[in-house]
């Protein structure tokens, strides 16, 4: 079992920014990729970004994509996701997750293929 706990979400205006964190524990063995999702009341959980176990390869969904870092230690097994220009649709509760032997980009992008999931952490942007 892994164990993932996110943090660092809260309350920003419109034009800010926030770092997200996700620590996994428990057997966390190697070579997982981690994403973050992200999900708004009456909403589907959608992919926001995802990280390679190397953290050479990243993706972003394209809302995102130019305002939001992905990006990873994995001494710490941590996982970050930088927020900057943070916008009110943006609000949402932001959960981490790990997937193992994932190997293409539909996949990192697809929530399903994920085998571990943190509790979320909500961000909410006012305008």
């Amino acid at each position: 079992q892994v164990q993932l706990v996110e943090s660092g979400g809260g309350l920003v205006q419109a034009g800010g920014s926030l770092r997200l964190s996700c620590a996994a524990s428990g057997r966390t063995f190697s070579s997982y990729a981690m994403g973050w999702f992200r999900q708004a009341p009456g909403k589907e959980r959608d992919f926001v970004a995802a990280i390679s176990w190397t953290g050479s390869t990243t993706y972003y969904a394209d809302s995102v994509k130019g305002r939001f870092t992905i990006s990873r230690n994995n001494a710490r097994n941590t996982v970050y996701l930088q927020m900057n220009s943070l916008k009110p649709e943006d609000t949402a509760v932001y959960y981490c997750a790990v997937g193992y032997g994932i190997g293409t980009t539909t996949g990192l992008r697809t929530r399903e293929t994920y085998d571990y999931w943190g509790q979320g952490t909500q961000v909410t942007v006012s305008s």
